[in-house]
């Protein structure tokens, strides 16, 4: 057919929003001032400026700071020091289809805690603890979730912390979209609330670029020696440059200036999404309504079949992800994960129209 092609697969930045100039000059400037350090091997936590401003920000000392090739490679270091086949994970459902991968590798066995408005079914997880179930990590993405688009409520986060005081579990905190919000307050970060119990995840992909490959964690006192021996004996130390490009764009203040222009960029990109699902979709889906991130998380009314609905959306001139693989267990469900960064309204519009034709014949044949 001959129509424009609309991926809503990956969540990834537009091309338009990478400070390709920028970045240019920072490498310059770092190979000229540091290029010893920058190309040699060097501390497995990695390039210290780096976790000097990071261990600043969030208040705590530098030993606390892990530098990692993208915040997937920490919980992925973090899963092989904390699991053991058997060993078990709550996570949400659904959640983060490449994180649920790396906990199942280890031989976890993992327990999907459903999805609801404000986050997961605080609840379940009550319940399931107080019949004896001890979990060694609960690992949640509370703020514009991926693949859904929900944050965690106040009330909810509060709950959660005390539950993984009470009962001894570790919670993996990734935080990638939180400082993309483009409508209403924040809540305080889960590390926040209990810096000892959480281990927060994050990275400069989403607000500078992923190409970068930069992403960091903030762990607690028992576990950074484990982790730091782990990371030196796996890979020495991810890339100082690239690190030292990030310093040095924060140190010269493009940062937050970077961060206000992806809000202005992705706002009427979701308020797009939203707007066309509601014309077009509302009596066919339900779906988080989120007010920042990449995504919003939808799904179909009534029984679908998945491999047909992907075949029919390809035919259409739509890439869709296969919604299954965002969940730790079978869903009945038919689920799609929307991005719409990386889209233009006029594309996401379009795109929604298409889908929802699709879905439409779907009911009608």
């Amino acid at each position: 057919m001959n129509q424009t092609l609309i991926n809503f697969t990956r969540g990834v930045p537009p091309p338009e929003s990478f400070p390709t100039q920028e970045i240019s000059d920072c490498a310059v400037s770092l190979l000229k001032s540091d290029p010893d350090t920058v190309l040699q091997y060097g501390n497995p936590g990695g390039f210290r400026p780096l976790r000097n401003y990071l261990a600043k920000q969030a208040g705590v000392t530098v030993n606390r700071i892990a530098i990692g090739e993208g915040s997937l490679q920490l919980s992925d270091i973090i899963a092989r020091i904390l699991l053991k086949p058997g060993s078990l994970v709550y996570i949400e459902s659904p959640s983060y289809d490449r994180s649920i991968n790396i906990f199942q590798r280890t031989g976890a066995r993992l327990v999907g805690i459903p999805l609801e408005e404000d986050g997961f079914d605080i609840a379940v997880v009550s319940s399931r603890l107080a019949n004896g179930e001890r979990p060694v990590l609960f690992y949640i993405i509370p703020d514009f979730q991926n693949p859904s688009g929900t944050v965690l409520s106040m009330e909810k986060r509060k709950a959660l912390v005390e539950l993984a005081e009470q009962y001894r579990f570790w919670i993996i905190e990734d935080t990638p979209y939180r400082r993309l919000r483009y409508h209403g307050d924040e809540n305080p970060s889960l590390f926040e609330l209990a810096p000892d119990r959480v281990v927060k995840m994050s990275s400069f992909s989403k607000l500078i670029s992923p190409g970068l490959r930069v992403g960091y964690s903030i762990l607690p006192e028992p576990l950074a020696p484990n982790f730091l021996k782990f990371a030196e004996s796996t890979y020495i130390n991810s890339s100082y440059f690239t690190q030292g490009i990030v310093y040095e764009y924060i140190r010269r203040g493009w940062l937050e200036p970077n961060i206000a222009k992806l809000k202005n960029l992705y706002q009427p990109r979701l308020d797009s999404m939203l707007t066309s699902l509601i014309h077009e979709m509302g009596d066919l889906a339900e779906w988080h309504k989120p007010e920042g991130g990449f995504f919003v998380g939808m799904t179909l009314h009534g029984e679908f079949d998945t491999d047909e609905l992907l075949a029919r959306a390809s035919h259409a001139g739509l890439l869709l992800s296969d919604g299954r693989g965002f969940f730790p267990e079978k869903n009945r469900q038919c689920f799609i994960r929307l991005p719409f960064c990386a889209l233009t309204p006029d594309e996401i519009q379009s795109g929604i129209t298409r889908l929802a034709q699709v879905i439409r014949s779907m009911l009608d044949k």
